[in-house]
């Protein structure tokens, strides 16, 4: 392991014990103490360059002070505008940022989005209040306009600071003012999520070991058999998925030791999200006694494991990896996307998502060939799949489950060789395999498609399917 990632795991296993402290700490306790401790941690592994956070912080209340209804557009643009500029001061004649700045910035730049979105979602209930005199209440919207301090300690709160997940300005509200926290389960929910991270752990370290990245950079790899070459993105996308499996299963209970992002069951909560049901936090019998509530920590799950290795479609795949991430695209890129169509959709999606990442060549070839995959599994599914039988269906899944792996490790390879010579030095010595496979389905998929007689019952499905899409 680099220096790099010791002290992020470093971080991630301290960050379980502080959980535990805040957990029934005041508000008061919870809001200063909390940014306290991601500050120092700021400055600590950032150094100067945590001017790069402040700045945006402060930029971004001024934008939502002046314009609070229209703010969303305005702060988007603004933070992805000072990704650029971050990604870039080298040629201002500025010391590069460190790593762990980059991923300071990367987090919060979702959370500023999201908190002007809140702030405008709010300021325009208020505005149909007056207008209708009548009170709108919206589940998960904030109550006021939170100060200047307030989003400044939003920000800086040690929880998701470098590794996610991200929450909202309304789950962190939630977290400050929770009751009666120490009721809320911690130690069993955190002991089950942490139970698979040891064999992860351990998978990481031997595979990475006996297939290292840095090979592939090699020209002597490139006189290895086409066979070999072929097999070797998959070791490379398994230490790749175990990585991101720890540190995001112990991002997670750092989250769960301080009971943040827990909400009653009944509340149906989704990851980045939160509640999507009204829900009471706490209940009291007729002799004033409580009432037992289950609680989960949907909100801040950012990892499905089973899921991402198992399901069958590209597209459910993606649900499962980074999901509160994929929840804020969902929410602020895809459905304003400008152009209301599926593929086009997922595109933008996929090219705003490339750019959040970095200005690597690698992240923009991997990402964009998602839509590629997309249009191509979705072609397959309404000209084939749906013509077999119930067999024939399963067998059709098992082979689309092992393509759609494959296609992952193929755009695994461009994300972590990051340059456009060797992402397409490695995909030319597979000879394109995947974009081959993945045009030949589509074209297949909609040839199928034009001979299959079209029933009722079909059509319905499809526009189903394109409603769950979106």
């Amino acid at each position: 392991m680099s220096p790099d990632e010791l002290t992020y795991l470093a971080v991630l296993l301290c960050s379980v014990p502080v959980g535990f402290l805040f957990k029934n700490a005041g508000p008061h306790v919870k809001q200063w103490g909390g940014a306290a401790v991601g500050l120092l941690l700021t400055l600590v592994t950032c150094n100067i360059h945590t001017l790069h956070s402040t700045v945006t912080i402060f930029c971004t209340w001024f934008i939502v002070k002046m314009s609070p209804r229209s703010c969303h557009f305005l702060v988007l643009g603004w933070t992805f505008t000072y990704l650029l500029f971050f990604r870039t001061v080298t040629y201002f004649n500025l010391p590069t940022p460190t790593p762990f700045t980059n991923a300071v910035q990367l987090l919060l730049t979702l959370k500023l989005v999201s908190f002007a979105n809140e702030v405008q979602e709010f300021s325009r209930a208020r505005k149909q209040e007056v207008a209708s005199f009548s009170s709108h209440s919206k589940i998960g919207t904030i109550q006021k306009i939170p100060s200047l301090i307030e989003v400044f300690l939003y920000s800086y709160c040690y929880i998701g600071l470098m590794t996610g997940p991200f929450y909202r300005f309304k789950t962190y509200h939630d977290w400050l003012h929770q009751i009666d926290s120490q009721d809320i389960p911690s130690w069993k929910p955190m002991v089950t999520r942490l139970k698979p991270t040891p064999i992860f752990g351990v998978l990481f370290l031997a595979v990475s070991h006996y297939f290292p990245l840095d090979y592939v950079k090699q020209d002597e790899f490139y006189e290895c058999t086409f066979l070999y070459r072929l097999f070797y993105m998959v070791p490379i996308f398994f230490v790749f998925r175990m990585r991101f499996y720890v540190a995001w299963i112990f991002a997670e209970c750092g989250c769960i030791a301080a009971a943040f992002g827990a909400y009653p069951v009944a509340a149906k909560s989704r990851s980045g999200g939160g509640p999507t049901l009204e829900y009471a936090p706490l209940e009291r019998r007729a002799d004033g006694s409580k009432v037992n509530i289950e609680y989960d920590y949907e909100t801040i799950k950012n990892i499905d494991c089973y899921g991402a290795d198992f399901c069958v479609k590209v597209k459910d795949g993606m649900r499962c990896w980074n999901m509160s991430v994929q929840w804020w695209l969902a929410q602020y890129i895809y459905k304003n996307s400008p152009i209301k169509s599926l593929v086009f959709g997922s595109a933008w999606t996929m090219l705003i998502s490339a750019y959040w990442h970095g200005v690597h060549p690698g992240y923009y070839l991997s990402f964009l060939t998602i839509p590629l995959c997309l249009a191509s599994e979705g072609a397959m599914d309404s000209g084939l799949r749906r013509r077999l039988s119930d067999s024939g269906k399963l067998v059709f899944d098992w082979v689309h489950w092992f393509l759609k792996m494959r296609a992952y490790d193929y755009m695994c390879m461009g994300f972590v060789l990051l340059t456009f010579s060797d992402t397409v030095r490695y995909w030319r010595s597979i000879y394109f395999s995947i974009h081959l496979v993945a045009v030949f389905f589509l074209i297949l998929g909609r040839v199928l498609a034009m001979t299959a007689p079209r029933s009722p019952r079909n059509s319905k499905e499809e526009k189903v399917e394109i409603n769950k899409d979106k």
